[in-house]
Parts: C-alpha cells; structure tokens; sequence
C-alpha cells in the first residue's frame, strides 16, 4: 500500500477495510441509522441518498462519504467502486434523488457528474484536507477501479449533489 502525508497505512488495515466495504450487512447497517432518524451521528462527512433503480424504479438506498461541500446545499459524492456502481448508473439514468445528510432528512436534490478538471480538483482538496481517510481509502478503491485514480487525470467519478 505505501504511505501518504507520512502516515502507514498497511495491507492488513486495506484487506480489512475492502472486506467490510464488499459485506452488504455492514455497508447497509447506516442505512438504517439513517432512516430511524439518528444520520445526525455522522454529521456532513456522511449522507444518504435516496435514488430510484433505473430498471426496477424501486427506491434505493446508499450511504456515502461527502468529499466535498463547496457551497450551501451543494454534495461532492464519489463513486468508490466507478463507473459500475448501481447508485452511480441509477442517478447518471434518474438524477432528481433526496439526500439525508447533517440532520435534514429527505430533502430533494439534482446529481450531476463533475467534468473530468473538476473532479481532479475535488480530489485534489479531499487528499489535502484528508490525508489519513485517503491512505486508507486509496488502495480499496484503486482495486476497484480501472484508470488512473489520483489527480490529475482521475477517472474515479464523482458526483454533485444540489439540494432544491
């Protein structure tokens, strides 16, 4: 794995965290923290999104790490897991969601992907403010996703939330 801003991050931590992100029972048990009322707990570093399935139109749950809050309403989401993730192919085909994040529930938001130069530059200020979180987080993505990974020329797909 190798280090980033001076901190070791070894292969057994990565090993374990990329189990636990591909268990569905714990990558789902903040969905229902969420939907008891109690997101609050993760403060804005986390949401949940509500999105309709493009083929079922069923409603859809995910939980995801806000990366970046560029302005008031506005949620910078990637996709850890690219281009194949089903939230990720749900809102590209359905983008009006409702986000749950910080204590406000339900509230109705429109996803856009950012371009390729400004995914660099969210990436960019996520791994300067988060150093340690993206040690962790690098090879577990890295695994899951073809391309480059870090800036510049990116190609881990990152999402705008804007709240309506």
């Amino acid at each position: 794995m190798g280090e980033s801003a001076g901190l070791a991050v070894t292969p057994v931590a990565s090993t374990i965290l990329d189990r636990a992100l591909h268990t569905r029972a714990v990558a789902r048990a903040p969905i229902r923290l969420y939907r008891a009322g109690l997101g609050f707990v993760f403060g804005s570093r986390m949401l949940m999104l509500e999105h309709v399935g493009r083929v079922s139109g069923a409603r859809r749950y995910v939980v995801l790490e806000v990366i970046g809050h560029p302005a008031r309403g506005v949620y910078l989401v990637p996709s850890g897991f690219g281009e194949s993730a089903q939230w990720f192919r749900n809102v590209m085909a359905h983008p009006k969601v409702r986000v749950s994040v910080a204590g406000r529930r339900n509230v109705p938001a429109t996803a856009r992907r950012l371009s390729a130069f400004e995914a660099d530059d969210t990436l960019r200020g996520y791994i300067d403010r988060h150093p340690r979180a993206w040690a962790a987080l690098r090879g577990v993505v890295a695994d899951a996703l073809e391309g480059q990974l870090d800036p510049p020329g990116t190609t881990l797909p990152i999402v705008e939330l804007r709240l309506t």
